[in-house]
């Protein structure tokens, strides 16, 4: 089997890979490589399935305008 190293990534994801590991009963190392594994079998046409399940996860959100936002942090 080949080895992987990841450089560099925020300690907030390290803290979220370690939490859901835990929640699955697995090693930090055995979720990674679950989540790398069943993600890049995904085909195309199961992405826009998961994708618009996202979507209509969100339909009945309002979100602010962006744009406000960036005003407002150039202003300060």
């Amino acid at each position: 089997m080949s080895q992987l190293l990841i450089r560099n990534l925020e300690e907030e994801t390290i803290e979220l890979l370690k939490k859901q590991a835990k929640l699955h009963n697995r090693s930090l190392q055995g979720e990674v490589k679950q989540i790398l594994e069943e993600n890049i079998k995904m085909s195309i046409k199961d992405a826009r399935i998961k994708a618009k399940k996202i979507r209509a996860s969100f339909r009945k959100k309002i979100f602010s305008d962006s744009a406000d936002l960036i005003r407002g942090d150039r202003n300060r």
